[in-house]
């Protein structure tokens, strides 16, 4: 696997390269998904804030136009639900109203029921499974021919350790994201010869996110890296500025 180490300490976008782009971010209600879509708006992106929870998207657009930085889209869906149609329709309207997106940033996570696998609740199975893994890949594949009209087109997966050195009783959360990995490698390697998409997974590390605070219950957080603190790093790969293609990238 082809790995990258990031650190957001030292990490400096070029944020004039942000302005104009439009950019999809999953899970943006909350955590890394909320911080990123703010600093993308205060760098002159329009973005495209996508959960399921209506309420909570509400608030940032509000915060954000407070802010007066650009005007952020709300896009109210629930991934554990989202259909090949349902995908194709939202590429659809993304194309219709921009004729193009310059980024997608898979966010939205689930972390299920850590327990052994031979009793892994099924139902929460099939959600960290749809969330996690099904709803990127089929995101990706619908925009991938609104990510082909950029001028350099990004897709950023999230990731974690457990994908790469799974433990025992993460069940879900780690084979769904060792499926992330897979797909990241295979979709960077069949769209690097035909296109400008690069494509890259990206591990955020220890954030202090509502996430983390349930799967290491008992942790002090007060010393864990605050999302915004990490959004240099998002934002240097979704403006494109960096040669990354099918890496596994560890922010530091």
């Amino acid at each position: 696997m082809n790995t990258t180490q990031m650190n957001w300490r030292e990490t400096t976008p070029d944020l004039n390269l942000l302005k104009g782009k439009k950019i999809l971010v999953t899970g943006a209600a909350d955590g890394i998904g909320r911080a990123v879509s703010i600093a993308l708006a205060r760098a002159g992106a329009t973005v495209i804030i996508l959960d399921h929870k209506a309420r909570h998207l509400e608030k940032l657009y509000d915060q954000i136009t407070a802010e007066q930085a650009s005007e952020p889209v709300i896009v109210p869906l629930d991934l554990e639900t989202l259909t090949p149609e349902g995908a194709t329709q939202l590429a659809q309207s993304l194309y219709d109203e921009f004729g193009h997106i310059d980024g997608v940033l898979h966010n939205a996570a689930e972390l299920g029921s850590p327990s052994p696998l031979d009793q892994y609740d099924m139902a929460y199975w099939d959600k960290v499974m749809n969330i996690n893994a099904r709803a990127p890949y089929l995101l990706t594949r619908a925009l991938l021919p609104v990510l082909r009209l950029a001028p350099s087109g990004q897709v950023i997966f999230t990731t974690a350790d457990c994908a790469i050195d799974p433990q025992a009783y993460w069940g879900a959360y780690a084979i769904a994201y060792a499926s992330v990995e897979a797909q990241m490698k295979i979709w960077s390697e069949e769209l690097m010869q035909t296109s400008n998409i690069a494509v890259n997974s990206l591990d955020p590390g220890a954030v202090r996110t509502s996430l983390r605070r349930r799967s290491h219950p008992g942790e002090d957080q007060n010393g864990l890296t605050l999302p915004q603190e990490i959004t240099p790093v998002y934002l240097k790969l979704l403006c494109g500025d960096h040669k990354l293609q099918g890496q596994h990238i560890i922010i530091s």
